[in-house]
Order: C-alpha cells, then structure tokens, then sequence
C-alpha cells in the first residue's frame, strides 16, 4: 500500500495508539475492557510486549493508523512457539488493508524470532449487534486461521453475553531440533525495523 509505512513501536506512542484504541474499549465489546487504559498503563503494555515480542505500527503521513502485536500464548515455557496477537485500526481507517497489512509483516517477524502457532482470541456475538459483529473472526478466516475452540458466553458488557472464540495459524514446521525463540530486541534490525 502507497504510504503506509510500517516501524516499530516504542512506549512514547502510547497517546497515539491508546486514542486507536479508546474506541474499541468504549463503543465496542471487541475489547473486554471496560475501562480505558491510562497512557501510563498503556506506556507500560508497549514496552512488556517489546522486552520479547513485536509490538509494530502503521502510519501514513507519520500519523499512527493502526498497530499489531504479539505477546505469549500462556506463561509455561512450554508454549514459548506459541503467540497470540491483537491488531487495532482506526476507525477512519477501518476495511482499507491495514490490518491485513500489519498481520503480514507481523507474521514475517514472528518467523525469524522461530515463531510456529499464532493464536487470535476474538470475541463473537451469537446474533450481531450494535457492539459486535463476526468481522474479526471473518477476517482471521481470509487469512488462513481456522477455528480452534469456543467459549460460549464467557464475556458480558454493555449488559450483553458474548462468545470467545481462539483462532489458529500454523506458520512454520514442528520438529524434535525447533530452536529457543529469539527476542524480538535481537532480530529487530534483521527485520528492517
């Protein structure tokens, strides 16, 4: 896509990317927050993710239009080639392929760290309302993830029950030899960010 480049983030996009996100936590259920984040908070998100995982940004004319990230699938080192990701766009920028974009390069990344399952835990109505809809879970399916299990009724807000659905992407071989997954930090410049 013309202009639209794709950089990592740091912790002083916390304004930027928490005003990407304000919507989604206030207007609908695709976050289970109900509460928007300080920038502090959200500061302290983007620098965890970034101690090991991707955490990358969209912009287009330097101005931040959408960011993706990966972080872990579960605590035990067991699951370390396992991820999960979130992307967030704005909303003027919404069904434009920044998303799509962002998963690429993300995918890319979680590569080269040795990356092999990605994971997307979305949240699904029973019937679509004002607060949700099944894009997110039609979007992962145009991507290449299939449907790995569902939660039902697992989150209420806005005084409605919603359904959680994984969803699962194999992107890289499973063997006896796989490697320990290489922190993001030390491959960064590998990636051209």
């Amino acid at each position: 896509m013309n202009g639209i480049r794709i950089r990592a983030a740091c912790p002083e996009d916390a304004a930027a990317l928490l005003a990407i996100y304000r919507p989604y936590v206030e207007k609908t259920a695709i976050s289970f927050e109900y509460a928007v984040p300080s920038e502090e908070e959200f500061r302290r998100r983007i620098a965890a993710v970034l101690e090991t995982y991707p955490y990358i940004v969209a912009e287009e004319a330097g101005t931040a239009i959408g960011y993706a990230y990966a972080g872990p699938f579960h605590a035990r080192e067991a699951y370390s080639w396992a991820v999960e990701l979130s992307v967030y766009v704005a909303e003027e920028k919404r069904r434009c392929g920044i998303g799509k974009l962002l998963y690429a390069r993300l995918e890319d990344i979680l590569r080269k760290q040795g990356v092999l399952n990605l994971y997307a835990c979305i949240a699904v109505p029973p019937e679509e309302d004002e607060y949700l809809t099944k894009n997110s879970m039609q979007f992962h399916g145009h991507l290449g993830y299939a449907l790995a299990g569902t939660f039902k009724s697992c989150g209420r807000k806005f005084g409605r029950w919603y359904d959680m659905v994984y969803m699962e992407k194999i992107i890289g071989q499973h063997s006896g030899d796989t490697q320990p997954l290489k922190p993001f930090p030390l491959i960064r410049a590998d990636c051209g960010l």
